[in-house]
């Protein structure tokens, strides 16, 4: 049994984590200082005698007992990273400088949620980990992208000049039950519109891709990847190399939830990225891992859960509640 501090705990990746870490037998202390993260998502896990919930933002030093850090603390959809772009950076700079410092000091091994927006708008597709990435260090995607970028520098500098074990985890587009219904993503987004029967929003014509990963698979990478040795280090793509255009998805979830939904289309964000699709050779062959769960699936269980959601959430039923 270990004991481990997840950060960004109550969010949606980090709740699933926390599951199931204690599903192995661990002790699992989770942080968040609830910007993006819920209580609700992690409210089944507090009668749990070995876990532990903590406020606390990953800005400010944290000084506990812990033998592994998985580091997800961060804002990670652009409504919610764009909303404060200065604490994003600080979020994703700071606090991976201080659960390094918490990890050097306890010898733990750390785990850093990094993301494919480290790629920005690519220009090599699909993306393997060697790609250094086309990313615009002044827009207003920057402080995520710049942020991660720099967080994935300090994890290898502490590596070099520490000999600290890491892992970095470079996330794809990843979807199921838990995510913020308000976090402006494509499949919550898709859903939430859907079940409401509102009009489906597209930026662009619809003809982006993007590569859907289901939140069981990743965390299983999550796993695996931790499990490593040390002399694997990252960065490793996570994430599910079927590729999808945006309207195609759109149309998945207007067929799976029997909506009348029609799609509206509007102009494209800047900077929003045109291709997104991870080459995971590396994945499979350090930790035997790819993704499991069929798109049509794993859609299938977020739509019920985003339904049980709506119904129970008296204003988030409201026509443009989202």
């Amino acid at each position: 049994m270990k004991r481990v501090l997840v950060t960004g705990g109550a969010g949606f990746l980090g709740s699933h984590l926390c599951e199931r870490l204690l599903d192995q037998g661990h002790e699992v202390l989770c942080i968040d200082n609830f910007y993006t993260g819920a209580r609700r998502n992690v409210a089944h896990l507090l009668t749990n005698p070995r876990f532990e919930l903590m406020r606390h933002d990953v800005t400010f030093p944290l000084f506990v007992e812990v033998d592994e850090i998985y580091n997800l603390a961060c804002p990670a959809s652009p409504i919610h990273y764009q909303y404060d772009p200065v604490q994003t950076t600080k979020t994703s700079v700071h606090g991976a400088i201080n659960m390094l410092g918490l990890a050097k000091r306890r010898r733990a091994k750390i785990f850093q949620a990094s993301t494919s927006e480290v790629y920005g708008d690519p220009t090599v597709h699909p993306q393997p980990e060697e790609y250094w990435g086309n990313v615009n260090p002044i827009g207003y995607r920057s402080c995520y992208d710049e942020g991660k970028r720099c967080a994935e520098t300090l994890f290898f500098d502490y590596r070099r000049q520490h000999n600290l074990r890491i892992k970095v985890a470079r996330i794809f587009n990843t979807y199921g039950p838990r995510m913020h219904p308000n976090d402006g993503r494509v499949v919550s987004n898709f859903v939430v519109q859907a079940l409401k029967g509102e009009s489906i929003t597209l930026y662009g014509e619809g003809n982006q891709t993007r590569s859907f990963c289901y939140v069981d698979d990743l965390v299983e990478g999550f796993l695996r990847f931790m499990a490593t040795g040390d002399e694997v280090t990252g960065p490793i793509n996570l994430g599910n190399p079927g590729e999808f255009t945006i309207r195609e998805l759109a149309e998945i979830v207007i067929d799976l939830t029997g909506s009348k939904s029609k799609i509206e289309f509007r102009p494209l964000p800047q900077d929003d990225p045109m291709q997104r699709q991870p080459i995971i050779d590396k994945a499979k062959e350090h930790l035997g891992w790819e993704p499991k769960v069929p798109l049509r699936e794993g859609l299938k269980k977020t739509i019920a859960y985003f339904d049980d959601l709506i119904r129970s959430d008296a204003d988030l039923a409201q026509p443009n509640g989202v």
